[in-house]
């Protein structure tokens, strides 16, 4: 909680012009937005945009977007709800790019692996988002702020405007609903 007062009166600094303020808000806040666009778009490309780049652009809204924040709402509620609106952006934009990014014309075969090998390697990670996928919106942004972020319940239901109580049971339901999942496809021949 100091550490939401903190950040609250900067936001406050920083909202009536403060520079100084502003710097240190960013910060404070880049880590934990950073993280939340990984937790939510991976360690790969979302088309042509990486976690860092989406993070970017949630900090420069961030930044624009001061002056209409509200003291009597937590400061992060306010950052995370941009972030997820970056994060959704960037879906959006990585559904309409179709194009593949290329330096240039290889001079000789790609040493690297294959599709094929990719495939293995990163299909329990691809299993896993298409099963979060499968699951509400409210589910997935519940879960990614208490599993991948690691904020408690508390916390989660200031930043989505909801109870304690609630953000537990949903957790609840979202886990089993993946579990659901994970054995139907486990029992898939």
């Amino acid at each position: 909680m100091k550490r939401d007062a903190e950040l609250n009166d900067l936001a406050r600094l920083a909202s009536a012009g403060d520079r100084l303020a502003l710097d240190r808000l960013l910060t404070h806040i880049r880590p934990m937005v950073l993280q939340y666009c990984r937790a939510r778009i991976g360690n790969g490309m979302l088309g042509s945009q990486a976690a860092e780049d989406v993070a970017q652009d949630a900090l420069v809204a961030v930044c624009g977007a001061l002056g209409r924040w509200r003291p009597e709402k937590r400061v992060m509620a306010f950052v995370y709800g941009i972030a997820s609106n970056k994060v959704v952006d960037a879906y959006r934009a990585a559904g309409r790019d179709r194009s593949v990014p290329s330096d240039g014309v290889p001079d000789s075969p790609d040493p690297s692996p294959g599709p094929e090998q990719s495939a293995m390697l990163g299909s329990d990670v691809g299993e896993l988002r298409a099963m979060l996928d499968e699951l509400p919106e409210h589910h997935r942004e519940i879960l990614v702020l208490r599993l991948a972020l690691g904020l408690s319940a508390v916390e989660v239901a200031q930043t989505v405007g909801s109870t304690s109580g609630a953000v537990r049971v949903t957790q609840h339901r979202a886990l089993t609903r993946l579990r659901e999942l994970v054995a139907a496809r486990r029992a898939e021949p």
